[in-house]
């Protein structure tokens, strides 16, 4: 009788756990259209400097599209204000909730 319990408990476990993993996998495929971005300027340090690199950065974007706010994921921090700039002035296409919008910039200096 025991062992049936720990069972059925490790089936319906396993059902959920699936649910729960196919309802993100399907919010991830449900991203926004970015309508218009602006390209960061290379920082003049991280020139000199041959600094280059990616930015990744959440950003929390409001129902009218616009960039509520942004969270630094990871990024050289010399890199890391100039993609704050830019992607502070993306628009996304509207919406009906405000959403979570990944995004990773390229730093490659120009040779």
């Amino acid at each position: 009788m025991v062992r049936r319990v720990l069972a059925l408990t490790f089936v319906l476990s396993c059902i959920v756990l699936v649910g729960v993993i196919f309802g993100f996998a399907q919010e991830a495929g449900a991203a926004r259209k970015v309508v218009s971005q602006v390209s960061p300027s290379y920082p003049a340090l991280a020139r000199q400097m041959h600094i280059s690199g990616n930015v990744r950065l959440e950003a929390v974007v409001a129902p009218d599209g616009k960039v509520k706010s942004m969270n630094i994921k990871g990024g050289h921090p010399i890199l890391v204000q100039a993609a704050t700039d830019a992607v502070s002035k993306w628009k996304w296409e509207p919406a009906k909730d405000e959403s979570r919008e990944p995004v990773e910039l390229k730093f490659i200096p120009a040779q």
